[in-house]
């Protein structure tokens, strides 16, 4: 059965991607057509560096162009554990990623359907409310203006019933993936950027100083420095640490038919766009065509019917007690750490890697690729300080055993929680 997104439904047509036949030369190299890699494409070619990157696909087939479009700040760990994990430079950049990538869609003039109308974090059980109202406090102590919602107006809010209480945040919002990837792809090529679309690399090797990919036609790139941006689609035969480096979880996403007027005047009326506290939640929003949409873990199978799409469409029908017409099923995948936090990494000299944005990919990716490109062109230091390895997972050709049995345990969890 194939799946269709929502947001390959109503983008315009990709364009034309242009496969490489031939051996190039350039300054850096970029790996992976996702917003990590387009933002470092760009931000590179705005500061006049020549700039080639090889996408096996297009720009935005995979993470970056089936996520829920969710731009949310910050990153897993609360801003007082980023303080001292890794410095109050990391939790400042952390806290502006969604503002950094609302300022460029503007300044770019990107039309992805960018409205920066907030994010409520909702928990279901007493449990979560300390924990949300500790990080709402932590982020008002670093100027932004959050604020509290109730059952009563988190009803109100989000239409939904069961949540207990929640945090709102108005530093994010939401996008479209794709529209948003093909604008960022679009705009690099107008700076100056070479994008290969079609043109997946056998191996990354160093050579004489250089970097070196090698396409299976026998073409070849030479960079001074590469960015390694493929993320949890990184094939182990390019870099086996990087694909070993995150559990590479399936995340399920349904998208209902349009919604009556009674409907969008009941649920989220304000816009804004949703996620729950619970270990294994679902996530939220209106979509295009004023479609409802709601995501979640799926099976780390990927799935081969309708059928599998069952335990998030019941979520659904849970949460706003109604059913719906579901029109599109779909999903992707996200990589996951033990710790829940990224891997960014200087695994050699001249090459940056980064996988591991656990959920937070799309605000995160595209800002990182932003402080890549201006390491590499300014020498700035990165806000998260890197590691010299890519750290990997023992027994990763186990992952999906044991992130399944991991799955259930935290399914377990959560419902012992009150």
């Amino acid at each position: 059965m194939a799946f269709q997104s929502i947001w390959a439904d109503t983008a315009p047509a990709a364009p034309t991607s242009t496969p490489l036949k031939e051996s190039l030369r350039c300054d850096v190299l970029v790996i992976g057509g996702g917003f990590q890699g387009l933002s470092a494409a760009l931000h590179l070619a705005e500061a006049g560096t020549d700039v080639v990157l090889l996408e096996a696909q297009e720009p935005g087939f995979g993470a970056s162009g089936r996520n829920g479009g969710q731009v949310i700040p910050g990153l897993k760990d609360d801003p007082d554990t980023l303080d001292r994990l890794w410095g109050p430079e990391a939790t400042a950049f952390a806290g502006e990623t969604a503002d950094t990538l609302f300022a460029l869609v503007a300044r770019l003039g990107i039309a992805c359907d960018a409205v920066q109308s907030g994010w409520i974090q909702a928990g279901n059980r007493q449990v979560h409310l300390p924990v949300l109202q500790a990080r709402m406090r932590q982020w008002q102590a670093r100027g932004v203006a959050a604020d509290w919602l109730d059952a009563e107006a988190m009803a109100r809010v989000t239409g939904a019933r069961g949540f207990l209480g929640g945090w709102r945040d108005p530093r994010a919002g939401r996008i479209h993936p794709i529209k948003l990837a093909r604008g960022l792809a679009q705009a690099a090529e107008a700076a100056g950027a070479r994008i290969f679309g079609q043109t997946p690399v056998a191996r990354l090797v160093p050579s004489g100083g250089y970097w070196q990919a090698r396409l299976p036609g026998g073409a070849q790139v030479t960079a001074e420095r590469a960015i390694l941006a493929s993320n949890v689609y990184t094939p182990a035969s390019l870099e086996p640490r990087l694909a070993r480096a995150t559990v590479q979880a399936n995340s399920f996403q349904v998208a209902t038919a349009p919604l009556s007027a009674e409907q969008l005047a009941r649920i989220l009326p304000g816009g804004e766009v949703v996620s729950e506290a619970r270990r294994v939640g679902t996530y939220f929003r209106i979509g295009p065509q004023n479609r409802l949409m709601l995501g979640g873990r799926g099976s780390f199978a990927d799935p081969r019917d309708a059928d599998a799409f069952a335990r998030i469409e019941a979520e659904l029908a849970k949460l706003f007690e109604a059913r719906f017409e579901i029109t599109q099923r779909w999903f992707g995948r996200v990589g996951m750490t033990p710790d829940h936090r990224i891997r960014l990494c200087i695994p050699a000299a001249g090459l940056l890697a980064a996988t591991g944005f656990n959920g937070r990919g799309v605000a995160l990716s595209v800002s990182l690729g932003k402080v890549m490109a201006a390491h590499f062109t300014k020498g700035t230091p990165l806000p998260i300080p890197p590691s010299p390895t890519i750290p990997t997972l023992p027994f990763h050709a186990l992952q999906r055993l044991y992130g399944g049995l991991g799955i259930q345990y935290y399914r377990l969890r959560d419902a012992l929680d009150r």
